[in-house]
């Protein structure tokens, strides 16, 4: 089963710029981030298909996230710009090998996860 290690989590004030990272051990089909809220149901931020030609976002960060992946450095990542106290959560790198939704968009279907990174956002 595929590893997932996330890191570069932190607090950042609004307005501000994170990037999220994500190792893993060999690439799937769709890899995806996720975030979880306290008292909230986790969603779908961003999700990517293996060869990185389809992307898709969550309306929420659309124009402000972007994902991509480097598998030479078997890395997942994660470019938060204009952040808001809204997009303060833990957030979880996600894979699976099937192909998942459409282009890899979908809320389901995701069966291997990180341990988490910790975005704070302050105003």
């Amino acid at each position: 089963q595929v590893r997932l290690v996330e890191s570069g989590g932190g607090s950042v004030q609004a307005g501000g710029s994170l990037t999220l990272s994500c190792a893993f051990s060999y690439s799937t089909t769709c890899m995806a981030w996720f975030r979880q809220a306290p008292g909230k149901e986790r969603e779908g931020v961003a999700y990517i298909y293996i060869d990185s030609s389809r992307t898709s976002y969550a309306d929420s960060v659309e124009g402000r996230f972007t994902i991509s992946q480097d598998n030479a450095k078997k890395t997942l990542y994660l470019q938060m710009s204009s952040l808001t106290p809204e997009d303060t959560a833990m957030y979880y790198c996600a894979a699976t090998h099937r192909y998942v939704g459409t282009w890899c968009r979908a809320n389901y279907g995701y069966n291997t996860w990180g341990q988490g990174t910790q975005v704070t956002v302050s105003s």
